[in-house]
């Protein structure tokens, strides 16, 4: 049975205030306000952190919410045994939420970085904190009550007011302005100096006749200690990222950039050599990419290609095959990143390997959501070319939806095709085939074929967290039209390719065959099918 209100605190008039009982209360109110702010900034930097190392945002959020609002029942239970020495307990409870949500960003990237572990590392911070945060209310009801104990309820709505307000305003904050302008880690640690100042305050100035002398002392004292902590570790975080960079990726990072949709990070300086990651996911490989990009383009530039589209592909690879063609007229690609052209045509080593696609003339780039951008006529193409990420990505599943290919269908010209990346067959044959069965449930026939020979796997950056045995050593690719199934094969005029003759692509498209799913659903927006 819960006590009646007036059973949790003292008497109204037992607190001496250094200001009136309602300029108090509206103190109270207000730090309600920041840490609700500072909660939620650490919950939602756990799920963005999280879904950048280990994938799979959907999972991510789900495991740490649930685990935080689970764990903030315990911390509202354990917060009864404070309720006597509310003050101190509040003080304590927030220098320890203050370190504790502060550093998590840092040790979760750390463990990864370092150990190559980060599950375990996100579940305990996940319950650490939401114990602390779900100890909070009942402390600060505890609180006001001593200051105040008329109108209970109303008492009891005011601080829910306050935390929701909170709440919102750090759900807000986090992706429009501390993520953007402070970056994951340093937002981490500010947000906790902020929560360990609210809290030191409340109870260090509003609350100090609760305190006993030592109590004051020895909060004031671990006060400026975790300031102190976060504010030098605030300063080193450029440092740490650097190093911990270095141990994901190796040693030749030359370019590291968080712009407004995602990390780009390249390594190597010469064609062969060079990677390029974007989110932590290896996209393309100087060792291997022709035998994509080969893969990719030429078996669907068999036909008429005079307007191309190419939605995503802004590393310039895929225009360089399509810009082989002589009789190639306009070529159009849809990129959302204007990053990844900006280093496409600038990065001497990159520029390199897509031999200057960007300064052919016929090229125009379009920075847009290529899902949006399907919205509004464009006029058709001959040819289009989905270079997206891998469908089993969450943030990519829109793209590879019934949906998005009823989008692209009155886009494609009669006589036009359409060529899909459906990520590897051999190690993720269904989310390769329900790819197919999407197009097909679109209104298209279908054409299943795949590129051998992939040497780039899980060597280097956060998929190298994946089992090694399962790195992917192919790639699918589907040729697809409205209405009729195309013909695969090379067109006479193809330029001499290192990768690709007619009988291996026929070879290769057999295989496919032979590894055929039956009975896949569809995937849809309110429905997807893929998974990390």
């Amino acid at each position: 049975m819960v006590d009646p209100p007036q059973q949790l605190s003292p008497p109204q008039g037992s607190v001496r205030l250094p200001v009136r009982p309602s300029a108090g209360r509206n103190l109270v109110l207000l730090t309600v306000f920041v840490c609700a702010a500072c909660g939620l900034v650490y919950e939602l930097e756990l799920v963005a952190l999280a879904s950048y190392l280990i994938g799979d945002s959907v999972t991510q959020a789900s495991v740490v919410l649930s685990l935080m609002v689970f764990a903030m029942g315990i911390g509202s239970l354990l917060a009864k045994r404070l309720r006597c020495r509310a003050a101190v307990g509040f003080g304590v409870l927030e220098l320890a939420l203050a370190l504790v949500g502060g550093c998590s960003a840092l040790v979760l990237y750390a463990s990864f970085a370092w150990i190559g572990e980060a599950r375990s590392v996100l579940v305990g911070f996940s319950l650490a904190i939401g114990v602390l945060i779900g100890a909070e209310i009942p402390l600060l009801m505890s609180l006001i009550q001593r200051i105040s104990r008329r109108d209970a309820e109303g008492t009891v709505a005011d601080l829910f007011a306050a935390d929701y307000v909170g709440a919102l305003v750090g759900g807000l904050a986090f992706p429009f302005l501390l993520l953007p302008w402070l970056g994951q880690l340093t937002a981490g640690l500010l947000t906790g100096a902020v929560n360990a100042l609210a809290g030191g305050a409340l109870v260090l100035w509003l609350f100090r006749r609760e305190l006993t002398p030592r109590s004051r002392g020895w909060l004031l004292v671990a006060n400026l200690v975790v300031l102190c902590l976060l504010g030098t570790a605030t300063v080193l975080v450029d440092d740490f990222e650097e190093a911990a960079r270095t141990a994901v990726y190796g040693d030749r990072v030359r370019v590291a950039v968080h712009t407004g949709v995602q990390e780009v990070v390249l390594t190597g300086s010469r064609s062969t050599s060079l990677e390029l990651f974007l989110d932590g996911r290896l996209r393309v490989s100087g060792r291997d990419e022709y035998r994509y990009h080969e893969g990719l383009v030429h078996p669907a530039a068999s036909g008429p290609r005079g307007r191309v589209l190419i939605l995503g592909g802004g590393n310039g690879l895929a225009a360089r095959e399509v810009l082989r063609y002589r009789d190639v007229q306009a070529v159009t690609i849809v990129e959302l990143d204007p990053a990844v052209v900006r280093l496409a045509r600038t990065d001497p080593a990159l520029a390199e390997l897509n031999r200057h696609a960007y300064r052919d003339p016929r090229i125009r780039v379009v920075h847009a959501d290529p899902f949006d951008w399907l919205r509004a006529p464009h006029g058709t193409y001959d040819l289009v070319i989905v270079d997206l990420p891998d469908p089993g990505i969450t943030q990519s599943t829109k793209f590879y939806s019934q949906e998005f290919y009823g989008l692209a269908a009155p886009v494609i010209a009669p006589g036009g095709r359409i060529v899909v990346h459906a990520g590897p067959l051999v190690s993720r044959p269904r989310t390769y085939w329900t790819v197919e069965a999407t197009l097909r449930a679109a209104g298209y026939g279908t054409r299943a074929y795949r590129a051998t020979g992939r040497r780039s796997g899980f060597a280097a950056g956060p998929d190298r967290a994946h089992d090694t045995a399962s790195a992917p050593h192919d790639w699918g690719f589907l040729l697809a039209a409205p209405g009729r199934t195309p013909p695969l094969r090379l067109a006479p005029e193809a330029p001499p390719l290192r990768s690709l003759t007619p009988d291996g692509l026929l070879a290769d498209s057999g295989y496919a065959q032979r590894t055929r799913l039956a009975g896949l659903a569809p995937s849809t927006l309110v429905h997807p099918r893929y998974g990390d």
